[in-house]
Order: C-alpha cells, then sequence, then structure tokens
C-alpha cells in the first residue's frame, strides 16, 4: 500500500504530463491547421454557417415534398435524392462542429477575428 503522499505526486506528475500533452496536441494543430487555412476570416466562417443553412433547407424541403406526394410508392429517385441530401447536410454540419472544436480548444487563431468583431 503507498502512502497518500505518493498517490499526491503521482496525481501532480500525471497532470503535468497532461497539461504538456495538451499544450503539444494545440500547438501541433495550430501549426498544421494555419499552413492550410493561413487568412481564416469571420465571412468565411459565416459564407460556411449560411452553406449549411440552405443544405439543411434542402433536405427537409425533399422531405416535406416526399411527405406531400400523391400515392404511398416512393420512387427510387426520391429516396435516393433524399439521401444524398441528409447527407451533405450531415457532413457540413460535422464540419462546421470540427470548426468549433478547433476554435474552442485554440487550434485556430482567432485574435484577429476578434479584433475585427470588436470594431
Amino acid at each position: 500500500m503507498t502512502d497518500h503522499s505518493d498517490d499526491l505526486k503521482f496525481e501532480q506528475a500525471q497532470r503535468r504530463f497532461l497539461i504538456e500533452l495538451e499544450t503539444g496536441i494545440r500547438y501541433t494543430n495550430q501549426e498544421i491547421i494555419h499552413k492550410r487555412i493561413p487568412d481564416l476570416t469571420s465571412e468565411d466562417i459565416l459564407t460556411l454557417v449560411v452553406k449549411i443553412g440552405e443544405l439543411r433547407a434542402e433536405y427537409l424541403e425533399s422531405a416535406i415534398q416526399i411527405s406531400r406526394a400523391d400515392g404511398h410508392a416512393m420512387a427510387d429517385t426520391t429516396i435516393a435524392d433524399l439521401k444524398k441530401r441528409r447527407q451533405a447536410y450531415e457532413e457540413a454540419r460535422d464540419v462546421y462542429q470540427a470548426l468549433h472544436d478547433a476554435i474552442e480548444k485554440g487550434y485556430l487563431d482567432i485574435s484577429a477575428l476578434m479584433q475585427d468583431a470588436a470594431e
């Protein structure tokens, strides 16, 4: 059995390690993402949000069109179109969530974006 001071030392060492690991992950992601998206703007993000809204609307519109169609049988092309629109919307929604997560975790440098918003 170990005494409590050993447990405390282990927990402190573990926390330091996890902080160092998270710092390394943040730095690595910042470097990689910044090389690929060096000049991200608020307009880029808002444009993405608009496009996601459009994809959502197209998907829902297709579903409503199916509900309004005469008869009980749905054509394979109608279902295929609905599936395609759902997948497009879900992919775009997931992209936004990934962007949101990257901002929240500090992987994207948004200091310039925050200055633009403050002005």
